[in-house]
């Protein structure tokens, strides 16, 4: 069988799979990993035997990351034990995997979009959809790694043609396709803030502070919001879509924001 990701810590990864195990007596052969950050892919190792697939950006992301960090950014965690497991079969575009009969067609988006190496899962017998983190639900969208139009252009362009009718994201509970005008609504209310701010001369802490988040205020880690705005100023600086920001200057931020508390870390 194939497992969509894994978890960040030992713990939350041994449970994943004792919940497997609790289903089924069938081994996870083969995992796929969405995209390289560590909440979806520090547990790789511990599923003994798989073949781990992802984008070659992917594979690069999680040698570059390394072990697993909190402090001083993130609230303390117990990761247990680790041990760096990137994927060993990748890809440029996609490739096809079969559950007995069911096609899974594992897709690359084309672009930066979370972050530049973001795949989907799409098995289009079940129109189900395991979109990683291009879609959270109940959680404000993060796309500091990534690009706040390459996103928009990958969920128009890519995933919402798809007509899936459930989807998984990449956290938070199952979905419909509601989810994608969802968060599509975020990304278009936060390159309207940056339009703004910007030109008159708001650094993203500042602009972050003078925004009502109005309907997006009950997302979680609405502290994103700074991360994001970072990534939308350098798209009006006329960047390159996910290419290398301030990310310790961008999580600062987001601490002071935050009122100076570590950011929640809910691995």
């Amino acid at each position: 069988m194939t497992s969509v990701d894994a978890c960040s810590t030992e713990r939350r990864t041994r449970a994943y799979l004792e919940a497997v195990a609790s289903v089924t007596p069938r081994p996870v052969r083969t995992l796929v990993n969405t995209h390289h950050h560590g909440d979806h892919t520090f547990g790789n190792h511990l599923f003994a035997g798989a073949t781990v697939v992802g984008h070659e950006g992917t594979r690069e992301g999680v040698l570059a990351w390394g072990a697993p960090f909190d402090e001083p950014f993130w609230t303390k965690v117990d990761w247990g034990d680790f041990e760096p497991e990137p994927p060993f079969l990748t890809y440029t575009e996609g490739v096809t995997l079969w559950a007995d009969d069911l096609r899974c067609e594992v897709r690359h988006v084309g672009g930066a979009a979370h972050t530049t190496n973001d795949s989907i899962v799409w098995i289009p017998e079940r129109r189900v959809l395991f979109s990683g983190d291009l879609l959270f639900n109940g959680g404000t969208p993060f796309v500091m790694q990534g690009s706040v139009a390459g996103l928009i252009d990958v969920l128009e362009s890519v995933v919402a043609p798809l007509g899936a009718e459930t989807i998984v994201p990449g956290h938070g509970p199952v979905a419909g396709p509601e989810l994608i005008d969802g968060v599509l609504g975020y990304l278009r209310f936060l390159q309207a803030v940056a339009a703004e701010a910007k030109p008159a001369g708001l650094t993203p802490l500042e602009a972050a502070r003078e925004t009502n988040l109005g309907p997006y205020a009950d997302l979680t880690d609405r502290e994103r919001i700074v991360g994001n705005l970072y990534r939308a100023y350098a798209e009006l600086d006329g960047l390159e879509p996910g290419c290398a920001i301030d990310t310790v200057a961008a999580l600062t931020d987001m601490v002071a924001y935050n009122g100076g508390r570590p950011l929640t870390c809910r691995a």
